[in-house]
């Protein structure tokens, strides 16, 4: 009796034991699902598939594309993706030329390729790239992709209008170059960055601007599809071009609807080298124009010159920088 009573206790022990063991593995498994699901969420950030030896990602042609992390021999067909690689921890054989000012310290030994609109395909290839990143909005450069794909070279194509342009490209050339650190820096901090200067921003100021590009040939404005205009919109402010706006491109300008409108800020891109001429052309299409005093941007020195390196060129690591500048020109109560 009492040997069958010691082999029951025994019997229900093990089944006990075997409950506690059978929970504690559904529990690890529900653990490392979850973890694996966190994993794959993080990787997928902005599209972009980040396994251990290559990167997937859909580019500007709508294209998805599987690239080789550690690329060699990279050649970079357009200055502000240039700047982003370079800060992404990438290098460079082969660059296009560039103003003074755009120069990219870390690219600056470089090979030249030639200039926008001109590249030299012969001195691409001869550089014997394993990667190019061009500008898929460019059509020139889209040209030379079936080249450059007959030759075994991997593309990178991509636009870059908007800050999330900028956010998933820091995303993937960081991935490429396996630098998690940098995308820390210079993807991470600065959306928290961004989204602390629009969070702080006036909601109830309800500001109509007006964004003019200016160059030696034409005056044009831009709606909030451009880049300055996306910054003044998450600012809180109606862009009065946004009527007539079908995306990033140049819209006419229209001092009727100007006048009509009449912006509380006007702001001015400028672009072209000889700054004297594109004064001349806004004089002669804009200011001589009697009526143009009577707005109340120009009335209350409200008509505002942007600088280049923020504002006509892409930001990029700076746009916190750039969106400061105009919250202190909009709001100078609020952000001193």
């Amino acid at each position: 009796m009492n040997r069958e009573k010691i082999i029951s206790s025994l019997l229900i022990l093990i089944l006990i034991l075997s409950l506690i063991t059978a929970c504690s593995n559904n529990e690890d498994l529900k653990t490392n699902t979850g973890k694996v699901e966190q994993v794959e969420t993080e990787e997928l950030e902005y599209g972009i598939d980040i396994k251990e030896d290559s990167v997937t990602f859909v580019d500007g042609r709508d294209k998805e594309m599987t690239i080789r992390k550690h690329p060699e021999r990279t050649i970079v067909l357009f200055d502000s993706y240039l700047e982003v690689w370079c800060k992404s921890g990438g290098t460079v054989v082969g660059r296009l030329e560039a103003p003074p000012e755009k120069i990219v310290e870390e690219a600056k030994d470089a090979e030249v390729v030639g200039k926008q609109g001109a590249i030299n395909v012969e001195k691409v290839l001869s550089l014997e790239p394993g990667l190019v990143i061009l500008n898929s909005n460019q059509k020139h450069q889209m040209e030379l992709v079936p080249i450059l794909e007959e030759n075994g070279v991997e593309i990178v194509a991509l636009n870059y209008f908007v800050k999330d342009d900028y956010f998933k490209m820091v995303r993937l050339f960081t991935a490429l170059n396996d630098r998690e650190d940098l995308y820390e820096e210079y993807g991470i901090k600065v959306k928290d960055g961004l989204e602390e200067i629009i969070e702080k921003a006036p909601k109830d100021k309800n500001y109509k601007i007006l964004v003019m590009m200016a160059s030696a040939k034409s005056i044009t404005v831009r709606g909030s599809d451009s880049t300055v205009g996306e910054m003044l919109k998450d600012l809180h402010t109606t862009n009065i071009s946004d009527t007539a706006a079908t995306g990033p491109d140049a819209i006419a300008f229209s001092m009727e609807k100007i006048l009509e409108e009449d912006p509380d800020f006007i702001f001015v891109q400028t672009t072209g080298s000889d700054k004297e001429k594109v004064l001349e052309r806004l004089k002669k299409d804009v200011e001589d124009n009697p009526a143009w005093n009577s707005l109340t941007a120009v009335k209350e020195d409200r008509y505002i010159f942007l600088p280049k390196e923020l504002y006509m060129y892409k930001p990029n690591h700076r746009y916190v920088e750039a969106y400061e500048g105009l919250a202190k020109i909009l709001y100078p109560d609020t952000f001193k």
